[in-house]
Formats: C-alpha cells, sequence, structure tokens
C-alpha cells in the first residue's frame, strides 16, 4: 500500500470535509470534541475500506498475471501449434481485448492510471488486436461451430472432435461468445453460448460474469428465435435477482402481450415450467432454434463435404484413380507425375511432390512480410474489397522475384501445357482462425465479364493450386454442386480447368475452402488465362476425363 494512494485518499476525504458545514472552534467545548470521536471511528473504517478494496485489486492484478503468465507458458513451448488451435487462438485475442480492458479499468484508478497512459502513447510499438478482431475470432468459432457441428459444451471444455486441444472456457470466456453473436444480430448462437455460460456460472467458485448479465442476453435472445413462453419464464428469473431492471420490465410486459395474443394462458407463469427452463444444467435441446442459413441446399452440401461425408455414388467413386503421367512433356518421361484424379467431369485432379520443402520455405518467408486481408473483385465497380465470406490474408510474389518463384512458375507450364506469360502473379494465402472462402467461381461471369479488362488476357481460363501445409482438421477445397473434396497435403497441387473448350464458364467449377478446425493452411494459386492458350489445351476429347 504506497503513501502516494493513501495521501490521495485523505485528500479526497479532507475535500469533503471541508465542503461540510463547519461548526469551527470545537476545541474550546469538550462536548463539541466527544463527536470528533465518532468522526475519527467513521475515517478509520472508510480507511480500511479502501486499504481492503486496494489490496482487492491488487491480489486481482496479481491473479490476472499469473493467468497471462500461465498462458504464455504454455504458448511459448510451440508457438505455431498453439495458435493453430482455434479456441487457443480466440482467447488470445480476448485476453488481449475484452479481458486486457477490464485490467485496464482496475490500473485506471490511482498509479495504475500513469501505466495505462504509458502503454497507450506505446500502443503504435504494440501490437494490439482491435475489437473487430474479438468479434472476427468469435464469429470465427461460431462458423467452426456449425460446418463441423461442434457441440457447444465439448467446445466450451475444449474439445474438438473427440480431443481435449485447450483449457476450457470460463462462464465470462462463454459470455463474451454469446455477447459478440448478439452484438452480430445472430440469436441462435447467443443462445447457444448464453446457455453454456449460465451452465459454468453456476460451478464456478470465482465468478467471471454476472448471473443478471447472462440472464439478460439469454431472454431476449430466445424470444427471438420464437420461444416467448421461455424468454418470459428467463426474464421473470433476472427479475427475482434484479427487480427492477428497467428492460426487463418492459420486455416482460412485452412477451405476456405476445403471449396473450397468440391465445395462451399466462396464470401462474411466474413459476409454471419454470423449472424446466431455469433447470441446471439449462438445455438449449429444449428450445426451438434456427440456424443462420439454414435449408440453404449448397450450403448443407458445402458443410457436409467440409465435414468429410461423401456425397458421390459408388459408381463415380469407383472410376476415380491415381497414376502416372507424363502429361506428353519429354521432361516428365525420366520422372512420371503422381496424379490423383478427384473428379472427372469437370476434371479435377491433384499433383502430388511438385512443390519442395525449400521452395514452400522461400514463398512463405517473401510473402509474410506483405501479407494483407483477401481481397475479392466487386461484381459492379471491378474494385477490390474486404468481404467476410473470405477471411485470410494474402501476398503477391512475381516471377522474377527469386529463383524459386520462376521455377515453380515455369513448373505449372511444363504440367499444364499452358502459357504461363498470361498467368496473374503467385498468389500466397494463410488461413487463420477458422479461415475460409465461401462458395464462388474463379472465372469472371455474367456481369463481371470486364473483370480481368485491364489484363488483356481474356478470362480466367484454369486454376493451379499449391497446397504448402499439412492441416490437422478442415481446410479442404470442396465443389458442391458436384460433391468432391480435395484435401491439402502439403506438396501437392490442385488443377482444373474453368471455362469449357468454347470459352463458356463450367458452372460446375464453383468451388469453396472449407475452414480450418485445427493447423494453418497455407496455399499458393496460379490464375492462369485464356490469352494464348488457343492450341495447347488439349482439344477434341469426348470430355476431359481423357486429358
Amino acid at each position: 500500500m504506497s503513501a502516494m494512494r493513501v495521501a490521495g485518499f485523505l485528500s479526497t476525504i479532507l475535500f469533503v470535509m471541508q465542503t461540510r458545514n463547519a461548526f469551527g472552534e470545537m476545541f474550546t467545548a469538550l462536548v463539541d470534541m466527544e463527536g470528533l470521536v465518532s468522526t475519527e471511528y467513521e475515517l478509520v473504517k472508510q480507511l480500511d475500506n479502501y486499504i481492503q478494496e486496494e489490496e482487492t485489486k491488487l491480489k486481482q492484478l496479481r491473479g490476472y498475471m499469473e493467468e497471462y503468465e500461465s498462458m504464455y507458458q504454455e504458448a511459448i513451448t510451440d508457438v505455431s501449434k498453439y495458435l493453430a488451435n482455434p479456441v487457443n487462438a480466440f482467447l488470445l485475442v480476448k485476453r488481449l481485448t475484452s479481458d486486457w480492458k477490464k485490467i485496464e479499468e482496475v490500473m485506471t484508478q490511482n498509479v495504475g492510471s500513469a501505466f495505462v497512459k504509458n502503454l497507450t502513447q506505446h500502443r503504435t510499438d504494440l501490437r494490439f488486436p482491435s475489437d473487430e478482431d474479438l468479434n472476427g475470432a468469435a464469429v470465427a468459432l461460431m462458423r467452426l461451430q456449425d460446418t463441423y457441428k461442434l457441440d457447444t459444451h465439448a467446445l466450451a471444455n475444449g474439445n474438438l472432435l473427440g480431443k481435449t486441444y485447450s483449457r476450457q472456457l470460463t462462464a465470462g470466456d462463454c459470455w463474451e461468445l454469446g455477447r459478440q453473436s448478439y452484438n452480430n444480430d445472430d440469436h441462435y448462437h447467443t443462445v447457444l453460448w448464453m446457455g453454456e455460460a449460465l451452465n459454468k456460472f453456476d460451478d464456478e467458485s470465482n465468478k467471471t460474469v454476472t448471473r443478471e448479465s447472462i440472464l439478460e442476453y439469454l431472454a431476449f435472445s430466445t424470444f427471438k428465435q420464437g420461444n416467448v413462453m421461455e424468454a418470459l419464464q428467463l426474464t421473470n428469473e433476472l427479475l427475482k435477482n434484479v427487480p427492477y431492471h428497467q428492460r426487463a420490465l418492459g420486455n416482460k410486459k412485452h412477451y405476456e402481450q405476445v403471449l396473450l395474443d397468440q391465445g395462451e394462458i399466462l396464470h401462474n407463469v411466474d413459476t409454471a415450467g419454470l423449472e424446466n427452463v431455469i433447470a441446471k444444467p439449462f438445455n438449449t435441446a429444449n428450445l426451438k432454434l434456427k440456424k443462420p442459413n439454414d435449408h440453404l441446399e449448397e450450403r448443407e452440401k458445402f458443410e457436409k463435404l467440409c465435414r468429410g461425408e461423401r456425397l458421390m455414388s459408388p459408381e463415380m467413386e469407383s472410376r476415380l484413380h491415381c497414376r502416372y503421367v507424363t502429361n506428353n512433356n519429354p521432361f516428365f518421361f525420366i520422372q512420371p507425375l503422381k496424379m490423383e484424379v478427384g473428379f472427372l467431369k469437370p476434371l479435377l485432379v491433384i499433383y502430388h511432390e511438385v512443390i519442395s520443402d525449400e521452395e514452400i520455405a522461400t514463398v512463405k518467408r517473401m510473402a509474410q512480410p506483405r501479407f494483407k486481408r483477401a481481397t475479392i473483385r466487386n461484381p459492379k465497380t471491378g474494385e477490390l474489397e474486404h468481404a467476410n465470406y473470405r477471411i485470410s490474408k494474402s501476398a503477391w510474389l512475381k516471377t522474377e522475384e527469386h529463383e524459386h518463384i520462376f521455377k515453380v512458375t515455369r513448373r505449372v507450364g511444363d504440367i499444364t501445357g499452358l502459357d504461363m506469360a498470361t498467368a496473374e502473379d503467385l498468389q500466397v494465402v494463410n488461413y487463420g482462425i477458422g479461415g475460409h472462402y465461401d462458395p464462388h467461381y474463379d472465372y469472371a461471369r455474367g456481369d463481371r465479364l470486364n473483370a480481368f479488362k485491364e489484363l488483356g488476357w481474356g478470362n480466367r481460363i484454369a486454376t493451379w493450386l499449391f497446397y504448402m501445409s499439412d492441416v490437422e482438421a478442415g481446410g479442404a477445397t470442396v465443389f458442391p454442386t458436384v460433391g468432391a473434396a480435395l484435401w491439402p497435403r502439403k506438396g501437392s497441387a490442385a488443377f482444373w480447368y474453368n471455362l469449357h473448350p468454347n470459352g463458356d464458364g463450367n458452372e460446375l467449377t464453383r468451388h469453396a475452402a472449407c475452414p480450418v478446425l485445427t493447423g494453418s493452411k497455407w496455399v499458393s494459386n496460379k490464375w492462369i488465362h485464356e490469352h494464348n492458350q488457343e492450341f495447347r489445351r488439349p482439344c477434341g476429347l469426348k470430355s476431359d476425363a481423357e486429358m
């Protein structure tokens, strides 16, 4: 306890005393001074309360420090492996955003404010995630939860697909995930995570969030999901804790009116069935919940393929095979290529062992300093812009920048037989927390036909995609329309034609990048344009499968 803090407290007390009515010359009469004993007692009591409060704050800060130190020691043993876990990545962002704000609030009182001010002055030198990062990390977890059908309780306990990858989330962590969902108008996930927060709250000895904060979000989102009676019961539970909660009182009247309009009988609603809603543990299975983007056929196929479910017929699968090929290139007569067929029409192939570890290391090293959030081309304006359906960072490398870039570019030309003079620069992409790219076409179509006009090379005839890392779980390249999935394997590359031989776009090539569940996904791609390719693409075939 520093003298400065005590002096500051006493100065405040003296200021209060000086602003009160002064009796003056109390020392002249003992009877007047007798009252000062009570005053002194009150000062001692207040000072003791102040010291206890400061000691509690110091104990709280020490607890935060020990937790941060524990997390740091856990992460520093293998940073890449630690951050490859989406739960760990979310918790890291959370610790440096909303959690750190709570710590700052404690520190800003008294001498802590000087430290915070010093931190603020050095924010340009230190890297702090933003509130947008926190929201993005939370949304990524929701995306993984939906795509891979992850149980909320298991995920909160650090379990992914039956394996324990991280420490458990606290009630406060779950509440934060629910709050972020609420801010995104996503009441489905708000209910799931506030429900989990409520269950964890009851089991916590050191509370990380208040019960009323959980109930307020949970009740309203339960209502927004169409569960009016349950929302009313949750609101009544909230009002038991905070009887004069203004929003809860207003919501209670509204919910009751909605139920009356629906012909519900409201007698004894404060207790009727309450145990079914507030029962421990809180069970969202008792509620009617509708997931965002539910009942979208393409989305359903996309998620099934990402989970590894087979959508192809056994007959189609029996026609897919692996073989050695030369693609009529004398260079590969000595060492043929290992080609795996992923689908026949359109022809989707994977070439294995076509980029070395050394080349991959060079590409990563050159790209990382240039990384910016990946963009898409606006179909109306033609301008590049960010989109929430493409979550990754990318950089572009020119062929002449390094011998390895030159070699891999030439290799793509040798394997495909296409002219790389009309190929775009090598795009390098790294997918972060739940990184993904929703279903899309690589070629320009409809009102986007002029998207590549400035290049003067025509449309994107083909796509070559290097896989530069193994991904522990997730991250497949899927084609929902045909039910095909290509799984990333370091050193391999996928290839397909985006256009039919007559130049029309092949709509069956609509594809997506599945969210990365665990691990880090690195890819690089060459988009090859149709100019100068007239006599290079195999022609006169009955189907692409005969290439």
